[in-house]
């Protein structure tokens, strides 16, 4: 071996070094490992929603058999298969994902149903060989059809599997799940949302390839957290949809409660998202050791299986609550800040996307999808009904095929003379030898004839779909409505323009009386204005139902199905501020009410108020003398048994009273026809009901205001779930209907189409503007001069009117 210049270090070595530069070494191998964190691990295909490991866990469940109909099985397993199979990466990073995809409190529609310690807010999960997981039902629409050509397959990190490039995906997984990952130099970090408003979004975009924002944004108003909450601001939201990036505030749900006969507190029973009990009573505990928040003198955390999240937080007799509370979310987690920012992989390059762009990806994901499986599907129906074709040539003259292979000398020269003597493919007389003989009965004549017969319609079926646009579209969306019956879900997140709350200061323990309305929304939120718009504002959400008059430092009553009266302290519900042109600022009414009760409405308390008339669903009507006890709570009607108070209101006399059924009559009288009676009767007869038939609404017109006024009725089906079918609508003027005798019938309002036996929702008053089950507004058509005319399909859910 020659001498090496450099000591100890032999020649061959030396001539092995090669001189590079480290400023481009370093370049390159960061820009690798850069694009391998970016394309392989931290962002999501905006076509499924997923990122690579999600995918392929979701996969692999799904080879494995994993399926709800099944056992669970360990989580080890299914990492180790995951791990070894497709996803080169550490047995932590596998584990952390499945455990996020089975957290009801991460995902607002979970993908793996987990057995066991899946952790919590403030807790981590077991180890996986303590827990055990299997697919949701949910997970399987994601993974469908894999096996019809839907989707590429791509190899594993090793040549050695096929894993598909992307899940054929039947759920709008980036939207409805959210999305969270940290990649070089970008982050994603999606909110969840509703199931059932993200695909009447989708829908309307199939439907209306050419839909703005605004009208997207009707049917998804919002983002929607799996523990609730509510988002305070809504134009954040609106920034982050039309543009990919935006903040908005997420707070907890409180009530102020008597803890005690003489002690209030405050009762939290939804936190934002991703914040847990423990840290909120960590952030509580420190504010008050360092004196920024007084007036607290305990916190217990009531929170459990059962019941749900309960803290409750003690205050002093002698401080405001709502001081305290404006202070917990300025200080602790109770609210926080959400920044969106909706970075997602769109053709293997990252986009930030708003609103509209994600929803154009999943729809056209989407009807790639249904084009490539209905193409699979016509291949296969072709190839199987050329076999059938053969099968009965052969069944025509079964004794010469007979005698042909028994003549021939092997296989090939059958095969062959099969093809020139019956006039067959090579892949029908390759089935014919391979035919069993007791298929050529008759009786298996008739079915093949059957059989082919099918295969011809599905054929023409498939062919029509593929040379059809429209017709693959409403496929698409009939299947989008499909996932929506099976997995959709009531909004939990409520949406507040504004809150009162942040104005609340310290200093605020008296507030002043002054004259105000107090008024109920559709959806439930109560509160106070000092003047009620003229003119509400079309394009924010939610319709008001009831209003009264008050004084801030007074009290109204909230009349509940059960016919009783609470009583409700006006200062605790939310202020607007003036000009407000909307409800969303308020809170939900059944937070301020003992739990369980179902309010109808509102009336005031004042002696010389007009009486007080009520509706029962057997057709009883009474109007109520204005003098009330002191109680926090009692009764106002009298009821029998499976009787309902269905509406409410104060009428004089000179007003007039409209009762509507459910079989779609309605009845008009005037108010001086029932004579004012105590709290403890029963009331009158209202309307003669049908066998069957009940009162769906209650109707209260100043008689000077009858041209003016509207009937809005909405059918449904008896056999149908509420809130799971549109129905027709028809607007007729109340004016069109004569005046009858209490007691009577009256007279037919709404014509039934076929398949509509009632009237799910029905609605008497001036200005009716109706809303979906977010509050947004849904159109009504023109005003229908018929009063007994069938009404005009609905293409949204209504789920009140105002």
């Amino acid at each position: 071996m020659a001498r090496s210049k450099n000591p100890g270090i032999p020649t061959d070595i030396i001539e092995h070094i090669v001189d590079i530069d480290v400023s481009e070494e370093m370049r390159d191998s960061f820009l690798e490992y850069a694009y391998s964190v970016i394309y392989s691990r931290a962002l999501p295909d905006a076509r499924d929603g997923l990122k690579p490991v999600q995918r392929r866990i979701l996969f692999q469940m799904d080879q494995m058999g994993l399926r709800p109909d099944r056992g669970h099985v360990k989580s080890s397993r299914v990492v180790g298969d995951v791990m070894g199979k497709l996803h080169p990466h550490g047995d932590a990073a596998i584990y952390d994902t499945m455990v996020r995809m089975a957290q009801p409190f991460t995902q607002r529609l979970p993908l793996i149903d987990g057995h066991g310690n899946f952790g919590s807010l403030d807790d981590g999960s077991a180890a996986s060989r303590y827990t055990e997981a299997r697919l949701t039902s949910a997970a399987l629409a994601m993974t469908q059809d894999l096996d019809e050509d839907t989707v590429d397959m791509v190899p594993n990190y090793d040549n050695s599997y096929q894993q598909p490039e992307v899940l054929p995906a039947a759920i709008p997984n980036l939207l409805v799940n959210g999305a969270a990952g940290i990649a070089v130099g970008m982050a994603t970090n999606m909110p969840p949302h509703n199931l059932g408003e993200v695909i009447s979004g989708a829908k309307h975009l199939l439907a209306h390839p050419d839909a703005t924002l605004d009208d997207i944004m009707r049917f998804i108003p919002g983002p929607d957290l799996p523990e609730g909450g509510k988002i305070v601001g809504l134009s954040g939201i609106r920034d982050a949809y039309e543009t990919g990036r935006g903040t908005f505030k997420t707070r907890a749900t409180t009530r102020i409660e008597n803890i005690t006969t003489r002690k209030k507190g405050i009762v939290v029973t939804e936190l934002p998202y991703q914040v847990g009990a423990e840290k909120v009573i960590e952030r509580i505990k420190t504010a008050v050791q360092s004196k920024k928040i007084q007036g607290i003198t305990a916190v217990q955390n009531l929170t459990d299986r059962h019941h749900g999240l309960r803290l409750v937080i003690e205050v002093k007799n002698t401080v405001n609550p709502e001081a305290i509370l404006a202070k917990l979310f300025k200080l602790t987690p109770m609210e926080d800040s959400f920044g969106i920012n909706n970075v997602a992989l769109v053709d293997g390059k990252p986009q930030t996307l708003g609103l509209l762009p994600l929803l154009e990806v999943f729809v056209n994901h989407r009807v790639d999808v249904t084009r490539r499986r209905s193409a699979f599907r016509l291949g296969k129906a072709k190839d199987r009904l050329h076999l059938v074709e053969g099968l009965l040539l052969a069944i025509l003259d079964i004794d010469e095929v007979i005698a042909v292979i028994r003549t021939s000398d092997d296989s090939a020269a059958a095969r062959d003379r099969l093809m020139s003597v019956f006039d067959l493919t090579e892949i029908q007389a390759e089935y014919i030898l391979e035919l069993r003989l007791r298929r050529l009965t008759k009786f298996s004549r008739i079915e093949l004839e059957t059989e082919r017969d099918q295969l011809l319609k599905t054929i023409a079926e498939l062919e029509e779909i593929l040379g059809s646009e429209k017709l693959l579209k409403e496929l698409v969306a009939d299947e989008l409505t499909e996932i929506s019956r099976q997995f959709a879900t009531p909004r939990r997140t409520i949406l507040l323009e504004s809150d009162g709350t942040e104005q609340i200061i310290a200093e605020d323990v008296e507030v002043s009386d002054e004259p105000c309305h107090v008024a109920l929304s559709v959806t439930g939120l109560i509160a106070r204005t000092a003047e009620l718009p003229d003119t509400p504002d079309r394009q924010t959400h939610d319709a008001i139902i009831s209003v009264v008059p008050a004084t801030t430092r007074g009290q109204i009553g909230v009349v509940t199905a059960a016919g009783e009266v609470h009583r409700l302290d006006v200062v605790d519900t939310p202020a607007l501020p003036r000009g407000t042109r909307s409800l969303a600022g308020g809170v939900p009414l059944k937070e301020l009410l003992p739990p369980g009760t179902e309010p109808v409405g509102l009336i005031s308390l004042e002696e010389d108020a007009q009486p007080v008339t009520l509706a029962t669903s057997l057709g009883k009507i009474k109007r109520v003398t204005p003098t009330y006890p002191k109680a926090d709570t009692f009764t106002i009607i009298s009821l029998a048994d499976g009787d309902s108070v269905v509406g409410v209101g104060h009428a004089g006399d000179d007003t007039q009273l409209v009762l509507v059924t459910s079989d779609a009559y309605l009845l008009r009288f005037g108010a001086d026809a029932v004579r004012p009676q105590g709290r403890t009767g029963q009331g009158v007869a209202g309307i003669k009901l049908a066998q069957d038939a009940v009162v769906r609404a209650l109707g209260i017109v100043p008689t000077g205001l009858l041209g003016e006024a509207r009937v809005v009725t909405i059918t449904g089906s008896f056999g149908a779930l509420p809130g799971t079918e549109t129905g027709s609508v028809k607007t007729s003027p109340l004016d069109r209907y004569p005046a009858k005798g209490r007691g009577t019938l009256g007279v037919r309002t709404h014509r039934f189409l076929r398949g509509e036996d009632l009237l799910s929702l029905a609605w008497v008053g001036l200005d009716p503007r109706a809303v979906g089950t977010g509050g947004q507004p849904i159109d009504l058509p023109e005003v229908n001069e018929k009063r007994d005319a069938s009404g005009t399909p609905l293409s949204s859910i209504v789920s009140g009117i105002g």
